[in-house]
């Protein structure tokens, strides 16, 4: 099981304004959003917020309006954009679970609740850092 950081989640109550300060005054590309294909949101799954993406050529920001009720929402614990997370992109989230598990770590898993191409789990470090760790699916 490999571990590749993957991008950084940042939240804000205004995705326009916080996208254009990384992309028009620091210089950071846009990514389309339809690069991103996301699962529709319906009842108590998914998150139907704001996203915009930007990037450096390498690493991705991705700006993401700020829920407080997406954890509650899908029956879940810990919260992915309350104040946002870091995130780590592996090649076998099966076994990343079993270490999880294995360790006692409290987590969440989303699914594909969110992204239609990822299976994203999330969890806290021991300072409550919210922390993702994705694979890439074809919709499981």
């Amino acid at each position: 099981m490999k571990l590749e950081f993957h991008h950084i989640n940042f939240v804000s109550h205004d995705v326009d304004k916080l996208h254009d300060f990384y992309t028009n005054l620091l210089g950071l590309d846009d990514i389309p959003q339809e690069d991103f294909p996301r699962t529709e949101a319906k009842g108590t799954q998914g998150y139907d917020g704001q996203i915009r993406f930007a990037s450096d050529g390498q690493m991705q920001m991705h700006l993401a309006e700020r829920r407080l009720d997406v954890a509650f929402t899908n029956g879940q614990v810990i919260n992915p954009v309350d104040r946002g997370h870091i995130a780590f992109r592996t090649d076998d989230i099966h076994a990343f679970l079993t270490l999880l598990k294995d360790n006692d770590i409290p987590f969440s898993d989303y699914g594909t609740s969110f992204a239609k191409n990822w299976h994203q789990v999330f969890f806290q470090d021991p300072e409550g850092n919210v922390i993702e760790v994705h694979q890439q699916v074809q919709n499981e």
